[in-house]
């Protein structure tokens, strides 16, 4: 996938979070994100209680760019999958494609059963942001200002 920017359609947005609900259910999981490897978050689902998501997205991406510069260093393209585990809650990241699903969980799942459930949901949601990026670019969407120049932002803002 190409890193251009994409511009998704609520019917795609509710079609990624009911996959992540199915995906939470299955796993037992207590939160289930898409976020960008910018850190963007794209979807939750779950028990957010006081947790700050977009903090978790940010900080999920930075470990994986941190871990890919690892993988670089030892040979290999990138780690397509990250786990931490806690006393109390874990995480594990998988790698798909220009997004990252971050699964949290506790006592109640296993990291078998998260990363089993998360690797049969990945071809899903790759197959669907392969639709979303060719949607995107068959109906020509372009970011809102993409049109506007730097010299035509700086006339705005000029004293004359």
């Amino acid at each position: 996938m190409t890193n251009s920017s994409i511009v998704m359609r609520e019917t795609r947005y509710h079609q990624i979070k009911a996959v992540l609900a199915r995906l939470r259910l299955d796993s037992s999981a207590r939160l289930v994100a898409l976020v960008d490897k910018d850190g963007q978050q794209i979807a939750v689902h779950g028990e957010l209680g006081d947790l700050d998501t977009t903090s978790l997205a940010s900080l999920a991406a930075g470990n994986v760019a941190a871990t890919g510069g690892m993988a670089k260093l030892i040979g290999e393209r990138e780690f397509p999958t990250l786990s931490h585990e806690g006393e109390k809650e874990s995480i594990h990241i998988c790698v798909i494609g220009r997004v990252l699903l971050l699964v949290v969980f506790d006592d109640r799942s296993s990291l078998g059963l998260v990363k089993l459930r998360s690797k049969q949901i990945s071809n899903e949601l790759a197959a669907t942001f392969a639709e979303i990026e060719e949607e995107s670019n068959v109906a020509g969407i372009s970011l809102p200002f993409s049109e506007i120049t730097d010299e035509e932002i700086d006339s705005l803002f000029s004293y004359q």
